[in-house]
């Protein structure tokens, strides 16, 4: 029995013991002064960036046509083919119509037959007028209406004349030639093929200019505005690889188009050796620049993003300012900003939603 109240008063004891050297140890944590955190910042100052935007384009010819018979015929000679080099003016192709040749004749007769009553009429008149300058002679109602018949033969003679001169043209148009200088690519007709007008009709050539080409770029919206104009692109090719090639800005469409949201954008590209073909889609690497705006660069970590807006987080006596800016140009871990900034002030390199707008800054603020 004694045995077992000993027992007792020692674990009594012991717990004793622990829970003093519980409480010396808490009491020691609570003593121990907390280590105040350090808030890095930096002082904002002006600045702007200059970057390259990588997007594809497009080779395209600088002229293009599809070259179409205007008159229906059948296709007599061709004089070029699929990968022919001609020049401005060069005959391509040569049709038949044998209901022309009729249309010419019978055009041709009846200019000649209204040139007879024409000269019939006038001198007609003629002798009239001139038997009119004795007084009594000829009635003035008898000139007119002579006056008037040789004005109506004239319009008629006129308009056969107009008429004999259309089909004319129409036989012209049996000749097809090149517009300007440039390679055939497509021929879609064969000699004794039909041709002619219509819904269904094809084009006999297509003709391009490759000696000089349109690099096309639709430029995003993000991005337009900070376009340099005056600036010189550079691209590459997958088929020649290791080939870096030149163009510059040279038309710039100035709006966007309402269905990419993009700005259109023409290089011209000098192609003399033909090594560019139309339809390549090269990778352009186009330089930008920041806006003429006074604009402030800043580290990328010091841009919140937040569903509310785009922020910088500024100290002002000793508490934090959210302040909503607008972005440019973005590279290297830089961003340049605008928005209600002024040189000197301090903002905070590393910012999250968890700091507040208007809180204490908890923490001494180290300037980088």
């Amino acid at each position: 029995m004694i045995k077992t109240i000993k027992i007792i008063l020692a674990g009594v004891a012991t717990a004793a013991m622990g829970l003093q050297s519980c409480s010396s140890t808490s009491a020691g944590e609570e003593k121990a002064p907390e280590k105040q955190a350090e808030v890095q910042a930096f002082l904002l100052t002006e600045g702007a960036l200059s970057d390259t935007l990588s997007i594809p384009g497009e080779l395209v010819a600088f002229q293009h046509v599809d070259l179409f018979a205007k008159v229906s015929s059948f296709v007599k000679k061709l004089y070029v083919d699929v990968g022919s080099e001609v020049r401005a003016g060069q005959l391509l192709a040569v049709m038949e119509a044998p209901e022309l040749n009729a249309q010419s004749e019978g055009a041709q007769s009846r200019m000649q037959s209204q040139e007879a009553v024409y000269l019939a009429s006038k001198a007609t008149y003629d002798r009239l007028l001139e038997t009119s300058k004795t007084p009594g002679t000829i009635s003035q109602n008898d000139l007119d209406v002579a006056r008037a018949r040789q004005q109506s033969d004239y319009a008629q003679y006129q308009a056969a004349k107009a008429a004999l001169k259309e089909v004319h043209d129409n036989r012209n148009y049996l000749e097809i030639r090149a517009p300007f200088s440039g390679v055939i690519t497509a021929r879609n007709v064969s000699a004794g093929a039909y041709v002619g007008p219509g819904a269904g009709s094809v084009p006999m050539f297509t003709l391009q200019e490759q000696k000089k080409l349109r690099l096309v770029v639709n430029l995003p919206e993000s991005n337009a505005g900070v376009l340099d104009q005056n600036g010189a692109v550079r691209f590459t090719v997958k088929s020649l690889p290791g080939q870096q090639f030149t163009a510059k800005t040279s038309r710039v469409s100035g709006a966007l188009d309402n269905r990419l949201r993009a700005q259109h954008v023409e290089m011209d590209v000098l192609n003399a050796d033909k090594k560019l073909l139309p339809g390549m889609i090269p990778e352009v690497q186009i330089p930008l620049q920041a806006g003429k705006e006074a604009s402030f660069v800043i580290p990328g970590s010091a841009l919140l993003n937040s569903s509310q807006g785009i922020y910088v987080i500024k100290v002002v006596s000793g508490k934090t300012v959210w302040v909503p800016v607008q972005t440019g140009v973005q590279t290297a871990g830089k961003v340049a900003v605008y928005g209600d900034l002024h040189t000197n002030d301090t903002l905070i390199t590393r910012v999250t939603e968890e700091v507040r707008n208007g809180a204490p800054v908890d923490g001494k603020v180290t300037l980088q």
